[in-house]
């Protein structure tokens, strides 16, 4: 047994299984058994440490993740700051709309924003 990423799976055409998940019901891998996982975090604490791993939802694939940055919360370039800033800022925005056709799920929305609060205490 190997594991690859969903989204390496799908382009390469690689057939996979369905894993059975915490609620004991066996999901297949795809966009919205994974939104189904991110879903299960609703109380993402403040400092976004939070696994969807083995989430709770009948519908929730049980080996998904989020993807993490680690960015600084203080910069001494203020062109960098601001470079990264947008680019986060767009990430979660508009390109949102990119992800689903590289088999990526979206965020969940309320994640988003907090995210986007997140990203203005960047200084």
């Amino acid at each position: 047994m190997a594991y690859v990423e969903l989204t390496y799976a799908a382009q390469n055409n690689i057939p996979f299984g369905t894993v059975k998940n915490s609620a004991g019901t066996f999901v297949k891998a795809d966009l919205a058994s994974v939104s189904a996982a991110a879903a299960g975090a609703k109380d993402m604490p403040a400092d976004f440490r939070v696994s969807i791993t083995n989430g709770s939802g009948k519908n929730a694939y049980p080996i998904s993740s989020f993807t993490w940055l680690l960015i600084p919360t203080k910069f001494s370039d203020a062109g960098k700051r601001d470079a990264l800033k947008d680019f986060l800022k767009w990430a979660l925005g508009d390109g949102q709309n990119l992800v689903e056709p590289l088999s990526y799920a979206k965020l969940p929305k309320e994640i988003v924003a907090k995210e986007l609060k997140q990203i203005g205490q960047i200084q």
